[in-house]
């Protein structure tokens, strides 16, 4: 294994996820691809709409970076390797990234099943059935418990 590609979402359970991604990566000498795939909001600040095209999605994309750049940090320099930002469709955007990069494997967080996520399902189940390489969803504590 060398390339590790590790969706985060910016979410409190995201430390979990990347602290699972440098235990494997040490382990096996991978480097981790750190990528944070944002979905343009449902409700959009009114605000927004007099912004000239293409500025919301930069917008995202800065704050995407803002957040990979500081994760990044946390990872031990020896396991680094670059880091992604899509605006798009979350699960559509990692499976795209892992064949851009000719990842191993994807490390994706899950985060239940509950509300709206039991009708269309979560990114992670959804990466899961499209990633045409292996996937491995990191559960967390509280999740496991109940």
């Amino acid at each position: 294994m060398h390339r590790i590609l590790v969706g985060l979402d910016a979410s409190p359970r995201s430390k979990d996820v990347l602290d699972a991604a440098i235990d494997l990566a040490r382990k096996t000498g991978s480097k981790l691809i750190l990528m944070r795939a944002i979905g343009i909001p449902v409700e959009i600040p009114p605000e927004a709409y007099a912004l000239p095209p293409g500025s919301l999605e930069g917008l995202l994309e800065q704050e995407a970076l803002r957040y990979v750049g500081k994760e990044i940090e946390r990872v031990p320099e020896e396991l680094r390797g670059p880091v992604k930002v899509a605006v798009g469709t979350p699960w559509q955007a990692i499976c795209q990234a892992a064949k851009e990069e000719n990842v191993d494997l994807i490390v994706i967080g899950s985060h239940g099943y509950q509300g709206i996520d039991r009708l269309i399902g979560t990114t992670a189940a959804k990466v899961v059935n499209h990633a045409d390489r292996s996937v491995l969803v990191v559960r967390h504590p509280e999740l496991l418990a109940g």
